[in-house]
């Protein structure tokens, strides 16, 4: 299976929460690799992807904030228009829903990643993959 590990930060929506989890994760040589925030309120999830997910993990909980891990799907997605579509339509047609995904673009790779929450990811890993939709691996994550 190609699912690497995501980390998840529920915490109350407050200026300088932020600071302190990247304070935390930069103190402890943890570097964050992709990153989106959902905001619901008084409170929001942080998710995330870092090179070293045990040991962002263990530093975040030990801080005091509620942290999980997750499985997710990091796709190589063409940084072109319907870059996408390639990948909701294949995941679409094999009835397999995205439940949330955030993308970024690196310039040292040169690369578009789509980093995927799916609710199969056994067969979303299968479909992708007959399609020729590359996922990366969590070493490969981890030279981004």
């Amino acid at each position: 299976m190609e699912a690497i590990k995501q980390i998840s930060i529920f915490m109350e929506n407050k200026s300088g929460r932020m600071a302190r989890v990247a304070k935390a994760l930069g103190d402890a040589g943890v570097n964050i690799r992709a990153l989106a925030i959902a905001e619901a309120g008084d409170f929001g999830i942080v998710r995330m992807v870092v090179d070293d997910t045990e040991k962002g993990y263990r530093v975040l909980r030990d801080e005091g904030f509620t942290v999980s891990d997750t499985d997710v799907l990091a796709v190589a997605i063409h940084d072109s228009p319907g870059g996408l579509f390639e990948i909701a339509n294949t995941l679409g047609m094999n009835e397999i829903n995205m439940d949330y995904a955030y993308a970024f673009v690196t310039a040292k790779a040169e690369r578009a990643m789509l980093i995927l929450r799916v609710d199969d990811v056994k067969k979303a890993t299968e479909v992708l993959n007959e399609a020729g939709i590359r996922l990366e691996t969590k070493e490969e994550i981890q030279k981004i």
